[in-house]
């Protein structure tokens, strides 16, 4: 082939490309766009707060249910140091989060759930799991003593005196099991007693300012087996907030979220769906 046929095709193939040139180049822009297009349209956030006693771990069994049908989740690591404080804390996570969310607390985490969401146009329903939904100026230790039932004052440890004033309080772990997680299986529940956060005492008696509640549309589940919170004080604080959607789950524990994650996520998801 002589050197003249192969510059003309050179040059005829360098035409042709800078033809395509602009279809590639907006092939390229629309399936860089694709993922914007989508997150514009994506599930709302599911950020799950957990309670005293317990850690972000407890959201697993939750978190992976809803991961898997495509919603993002954030498990919060509830600082267990004060509502206020821990209600700013959680604030703060929802102000980075763009999009709807839906909200989830557990036992004390209802509490800072309930200052958390206060201002924050985005978190559009709460979610309380076998937890406090507080009207102001109620504290945890209130509305745990509303109802005959609860028997955590007797499965406590020797409080922690805490460097500056104040103590931290934790289940004893010989006792964690039957109080906290009694449809829990065995050794994990050996394990929960082993990693429980401990709250601070003045957490659990400092009074609430915050009822999102009264304007966010509310979804409960809790079990009739709880020995932390009395299962009437749930009855009665979920039909106050009149709650959309209540689950009572048949001799379900204190960390209902745990024994019965499919449960609760289904619920969760109940109140994505709603939202929307």
């Amino acid at each position: 082939m002589s050197k003249r046929i192969l510059r003309t095709l050179t040059l005829s193939a360098l035409a042709a490309f800078a033809v395509a040139l602009p279809v590639l180049a907006k092939d390229a822009a629309s399936a860089s766009a694709a993922p914007t297009a989508a997150s514009a349209t994506t599930k709302p956030t599911i950020v799950l707060v957990h309670g005293a006693f317990a850690d972000a771990s407890s959201w697993n069994g939750v978190a992976g249910e809803l991961r898997g049908k495509g919603y993002p989740v954030v498990a919060v690591a509830n600082p267990l140091r004060s509502v206020s404080g821990d209600a700013r804390y959680t604030a703060s996570i929802l102000d980075k989060i763009p999009g709807p969310v839906v909200l989830v607390g557990h036992s004390y985490g209802g509490s800072v759930i309930s200052n958390a969401a206060v201002g924050q146009t985005r978190v559009k329903a709460l979610v309380f799991v076998s937890a406090f939904a507080p009207e102001t100026g109620e504290s945890v230790v209130q509305l745990a003593g509303k109802f005959p039932g609860s028997t955590l004052g007797d499965a406590l440890a020797a409080p922690v005196p805490l460097p500056e004033g104040g103590v931290d309080l934790y289940i004893d772990q010989d006792k964690f099991r039957n109080q906290f997680a009694a449809d829990v299986k065995p050794d994990a529940a050996r394990l929960m007693a082993v990693g429980q956060r401990p709250v601070a005492e003045a957490a659990l008696k400092e009074a609430s300012q915050g009822t999102a509640w009264k304007t966010l549309p509310s979804y409960y589940v809790y079990g009739s087996a709880d020995k932390n919170i009395p299962p009437a004080a749930m009855a009665w604080m979920a039909e106050r907030a009149h709650a959309r959607k209540t689950l009572v789950i048949r001799n379900a524990s204190h960390v209902v979220m745990v024994s019965h994650p499919h449960e609760v996520a289904a619920l969760i998801e109940t109140a994505a769906h709603d939202a929307e």
